[in-house]
């Protein structure tokens, strides 16, 4: 029985799997096909002097050549790219293909009018990528590091700034907002060598809102949430690094909601090692929190608390396989994962401490290092 053939239509720098498979980064769509445990591509003349040298294909043909030969049998209106694969299941005497999940709906309903039978590839698609390599790991070190250049380049500005009528912070004169935070972090990343999108600079309130970005102006005495997971542009590998912090003086409650925080993670570290599930690890600090007396709940606002996951897989996505939550498998050794408890109260604030560990057999190794100095005057 001959082997189905796994097809790709899709741009590696948005595509994990394919440029986890294929080593190679463009900012368009490539065709990309796994046959006979070999990664064929079919790459324009723009790509293919690059993908000749740059990537992990095991082979590579001219798209413009195959597209030659395939007009000699295309239907009317068809796309470039189904004359394509059609040319080449032809010439490999098949006509089943299997899919992944982002596969374009238009091209697969094309392909199914002219005959081919498209499946859909079981998920995931590559449970290999779970378990970082040696150079993987050195990737995401650097990931963090970039992560951590820009927290610090925050809290310099914290430092900087200076406290204004009604707690308004002021940085050079002008009022201190998330926008500008951003934009500094951003630039701190840049240096590094990373794109930093959608960084989370949340004070007060907003950062009640784990995924609230933050905007306008920051305040003295209130709790500021800085998370920085900025994406290496020459591996495509991330960062994912939080930290929270107050220009000013601290509230014994406020202080006592950062040290909760602080012991639910210490508490996390103590439980990860090869054979202990994400659900254990993401009970401990539950229990963590239940144990010092910080509830979780829902009222008319919505959810209070600690209402999210302990933490997820990390690598070239932000958010990938393995979780660390409710119902999670097993950890393995290899496995990075980050690990973010938090605890959010509107009117007191919102305390979110995050860093990325390797999955080893007996225990840990971080793959982080960042300050955890929280109060800044």
């Amino acid at each position: 029985m001959k082997e189905i053939p796994l097809v790709f239509w899709s741009c590696p720098e948005n595509d994990a799997n394919l440029k986890y498979c294929t080593k190679f980064s463009a900012p368009d769509n490539i065709l990309a096909i796994y046959k006979d445990h070999k990664w064929i591509g079919v790459i324009n003349a723009l790509e293919f002097g690059r993908a000749q040298t740059d990537s992990g294909f095991d082979e590579i043909l001219s798209w413009e050549k195959v597209f030659e030969d395939a007009k000699k049998r295309a239907a009317p209106q068809s796309s470039g790219v189904q004359q394509i694969l059609l040319q080449l299941l032809e010439s490999w005497e098949l006509n089943t293909i299997q899919v992944p999940e982002n596969f374009p709906v238009k091209l697969a309903f094309e392909l199914t009018e002219a005959g081919v039978e498209v499946l859909v590839a079981g998920t995931p698609l590559f449970s290999e990528r779970e378990t970082k390599s040696p150079e993987e790991l050195d990737f995401i070190r650097y990931g963090n590091q970039c992560s951590a250049s820009g927290i610090l380049k925050a809290a310099q500005i914290l430092r900087d700034s200076i406290i204004g009528e009604g707690g308004i912070l002021y940085y050079r004169g002008k009022i201190l907002t998330s926008e500008i935070v951003h934009f500094h972090i951003a630039v701190a990343c840049l240096e590094m060598g990373a794109i930093s999108s959608n960084t989370i600079v949340a004070g007060g309130d907003q950062a009640c809102d784990p995924h609230h970005h933050g905007s306008g102006p920051l305040k003295a005495n209130e709790l500021i949430i800085v998370d920085v997971f900025p994406k290496v542009e020459s591996t495509g590998y991330h960062g994912d690094m939080t930290r929270t912090f107050l220009k000013g003086s601290p509230s014994k409650e406020q202080t006592s909601l950062v040290e909760a925080v602080r012991s639910a993670q210490q508490n996390a570290f103590k439980k990860i090692r090869s054979g202990v599930t994400g659900d254990e690890v993401h009970k401990e600090v539950q229990e963590t929190f239940t144990d010092l007396n910080y509830k979780t709940f829902k009222d008319e606002k919505g959810y209070k608390g600690f209402f999210h996951g302990t933490g997820h897989g990390l690598g070239l996505e932000v958010h990938e396989s393995p979780r660390v939550s409710f119902d999670a498998p097993a950890l393995k050794s290899g496995h990075v994962i980050t690990v973010e408890p938090g605890l959010y109260y509107p009117g007191l604030g919102g305390v979110r401490i995050e860093d990325v560990v390797v999955v080893s057999e007996d225990a840990y190794e971080m793959l982080s290092n960042c300050s955890y100095d929280w109060v800044i005057q």
